[in-house]
């Protein structure tokens, strides 16, 4: 049985500092409140930092988790209200059809393969001459490429996103970003609402780890209800274990349907 956890954060604490600065660090949090794990298994998760005085890790894990460690050092133990909570998943895997169409939020590291990167930074030219790599992966920096790298994927995924309901541009009003390809270029049901560039360290190495993330969110129509499920239980993208990957749906606000 698979479980979605949302655990509260208190950003004001030292241990919780040290958690939302460090996705390695946050990682091991999380791992550490699953107490049984099969080989294979895979666990997602995303810090939601909406509110920056409230911030909200969600966790879906194969097994039901216990998250009292984390109150205990990086929420409010003494406080009154629900410190975090557990839902059955399978109630909204269950829901997957063709045609129906959810809220969705998705915290992703949008990357491209090449093998002629146009300035190689240093780690990624002792990797290529030392393990004789033919292809490179890198970040996607610019927001109109994280879009079309979203764009792209998403029937991949089990997913279409619609197009926006609202009227063409004026002329001479038309967006004329260079990095988007055409088929990107109609306004869709998504936006990005966060672009990050974080470096930390791994524990007991000097080994640095660059991560570039955008969150998507917007409205998406099924398309094929086994490949989605296959992208909510597996997660999407690269960075999985530093909080990448995990897609979450909502019902839409009644406006909106």
């Amino acid at each position: 049985m698979t479980y979605l956890s949302r655990v509260r954060i208190n950003p004001l604490r030292a241990a919780s500092r040290t958690l939302l600065a460090n996705p390695r660090a946050l990682h091991g949090a999380v791992t550490a409140g699953i107490p049984d794990t099969e080989p294979g298994d895979r666990i997602l998760w995303r810090l939601d930092a909406d509110h920056p005085r409230r911030p909200m890790l969600l966790v879906l894990t194969p097994s039901k988790p216990d998250w009292t460690h984390i109150v205990e050092q990086a929420g409010w133990p003494d406080a009154d209200g629900e410190h975090y909570a557990i839902r059955d998943y399978s109630p909204l895997l269950g829901q997957l059809a063709v045609g129906r169409e959810f809220a969705f939020r998705l915290k992703a590291s949008p990357v491209q393969n090449t093998s002629k990167p146009e300035k190689p930074s240093a780690h990624h030219t002792k990797t290529a001459a030392e393990l004789h790599h033919r292809s490179y992966r890198l970040a996607h920096r610019t927001a109109a490429q994280q879009l079309a790298w979203f764009l792209d994927r998403t029937e991949r995924w089990g997913f279409t996103v619609p197009e926006a309901r609202t009227d063409h541009p004026a002329p001479g009003l038309e967006p004329s970003d260079s990095d988007a390809p055409a088929h990107a270029r109609p306004a869709h049901e998504v936006r990005i609402t966060d672009r990050s560039r974080s470096t930390f360290t791994k524990p007991g190495t000097r080994t640095a780890v660059t991560l570039t993330t955008a969150t998507f969110e917007g409205r998406l129509r099924i398309s094929d209800p086994a490949l989605l499920q296959t992208a909510l239980l597996g997660g999407i993208g690269p960075s999985k274990a530093y909080g990448c990957g995990l897609l979450t749906l909502a019902p839409l606000p009644a406006g909106a349907r």
